[in-house]
């Protein structure tokens, strides 16, 4: 049977005698283990009643309440799950047949379950029930970032649903679509919207990034067809860019392509336009896919690289001076005849003025300065990027995602982003990640494995400067 339509209305009392009521009648209970293949599905109407219900609360407090109930309330049985986990042990300790065993433990599997899990399997059934729980589970995510909802019980199903889209959204159900200046105009204002990393200006500006020498891709799902889900933005060169602002800035929207010039592709910016589906693994298979799409278009391409931005530089360099001694003079960051120039520069031999002028990017303003810290800034960012680690990975959350994908990191560009969200994030800085295609899997492999971070040799002399001129 085709499946209905999620009915708009209103909700019932947002009450909490309501709220719990609601709960009762659409969460379906675990049937027992015995009955598990034969249990009836809960009543469609009643997921939809649920859909319903959601949607016309408030955002903020009410939904928060919601999602807190539905979380500790119709979670994990824990008592039926201690009582489990002692029968598998028994069953070991008593050493009985290897049928008897494996049918223990998958009664304990079975009652691992969470009882929220069935609403959120039949909504997923729903027509527009998926798009209702990327919703959902962004309100989650929001509400755990600023504590309106909290606890290992809301973390717990944040994660069960996050996994439960990964199912639903791999890349059998994924469709590679192309945003031109044809496109509809409801997704070229989702693309603009969704722009995270170097945000659209104008129309004019939109119109530049899905033009000539430039491309842009995001992922639909066969369900929600046109919906971008994750977008990525490809600028086509004759080599591996350093500066963004050379691949933003406005040109004759008239020029057409001369394929001939074309040598790089350069990705530049992918954001997430769900951001119920943060942890889902869609950037990894976006970028195999363009690249894949790019070889059939102008097989001429011989490099893959990224222009990324270095999120978090700047507060890691700040939080490292504050660690520091109060006189620039005896601070270990930087070498002695460094320490004289930049205290000369500044008038000032104290590290909290430097820590100001990174703060509030004035540094950039002076020429000599700005040549005096370049330096230093791109070894300390060399070492942040490649030897600063947060349980053996990168701690930079854009160096991790490439490497994981097998990228190399390439190159650390000076004054890469000289915008204000660039110099405030990093100082200015941005990397390029490189795809060398028939390395991927193996650099992906070895640094998943062993946390080795593939590495060009001006990165390595960067981190060996480092190595050799600050202490920490």
């Amino acid at each position: 049977a085709a499946p209905r339509q999620v009915p708009a209305g209103s909700a019932p009392s947002s009450s909490v005698a309501g709220m719990e009521e609601l709960l009762s009648r659409a969460v379906p209970p675990l049937p027992p283990y015995e009955t598990k293949e034969k249990a009836p599905q809960p009543a469609e109407l009643t997921s939809a009643e649920f859909v319903r219900y959601y949607r016309a609360l408030e955002a903020g407090p009410p939904r928060a309440e919601l999602l807190t109930r539905l979380a500790r309330d119709f979670g994990v049985d824990h008592g039926r799950v201690a009582e489990l986990s002692a029968k598998v042990l028994q069953a070991r300790e008593q050493q009985r047949e290897l049928g008897a065993l494996l049918q223990a433990e998958d009664r304990l599997r079975y009652y691992l379950i969470p009882q929220y899990r069935g609403l959120f399997q039949h909504l997923g059934r729903l027509e527009g029930g998926l798009r209702f729980l990327m919703e959902l589970r962004g309100d989650l995510l929001e509400g755990l970032a600023t504590k309106a909802v909290d606890g290992p019980h809301v973390k717990e199903m944040s994660g069960v649903l996050k996994n439960m889209l990964s199912e639903w959204f791999s890349t059998g159900f994924l469709n590679l679509e192309r945003v031109t200046w044809q496109s509809p105009c409801e997704v070229l204002q989702k693309v603009s919207d969704s722009e995270a990393v170097h945000p659209v200006r104008n129309w004019a500006d939109l119109k530049r990034r899905v033009g000539a020498y430039r491309r842009c891709y995001f992922f639909s799902h066969c369900a929600i067809p046109g919906e971008p889900l994750i977008v990525l933005h490809v600028a086509l060169t004759s080599d591996i860019s350093s500066s963004i602002q050379d691949i933003v800035k406005e040109m004759p929207p008239s020029e057409t392509e001369d394929p001939g010039k074309i040598t790089t592709a350069m990705f530049y910016s992918i954001s997430l336009a769900q951001q119920g589906l943060q942890g889902v693994d869609l950037g990894n298979h976006l970028i195999k896919r363009v690249v894949k799409e790019l070889q059939k278009e102008l097989p001429q391409i011989k490099a893959f690289s990224t222009l990324s931005p270095i999120p978090g530089f700047t507060k890691w360099l700040v939080g490292l001076l504050s660690s520091q001694t109060k006189e620039l003079d005896r601070n270990e960051l930087f070498t002695k005849s460094e320490r004289r120039e930049i205290s000369e520069l500044t008038e000032d031999s104290t590290t909290e003025t430097l820590k100001k002028l990174l703060n509030n990017s004035e540094w950039v303003r002076s020429a000599g300065l700005a040549e005096a810290l370049r330096g230093p800034l791109l070894r300390l960012c060399a070492w942040y990027l490649y030897g600063e680690k947060h349980r053996g990975q990168a701690l930079n959350p854009v160096a991790n995602f490439h490497l994981q994908n097998g990228a190399v990191l390439w190159r650390i560009n000076w004054l890469g982003d000289s915008g204000p969200r660039g110099l405030a994030a990093s100082c200015g800085i941005m990397a390029n990640y490189r795809y060398f295609l028939e390395e991927v899997a193996a650099n992906s492999e070895a640094y998943l494995a062993t946390k080795h971070i593939k590495a060009s040799e001006q990165v390595l002399a960067l981190v060996a400067q480092f190595q050799q001129s600050s202490k920490l």
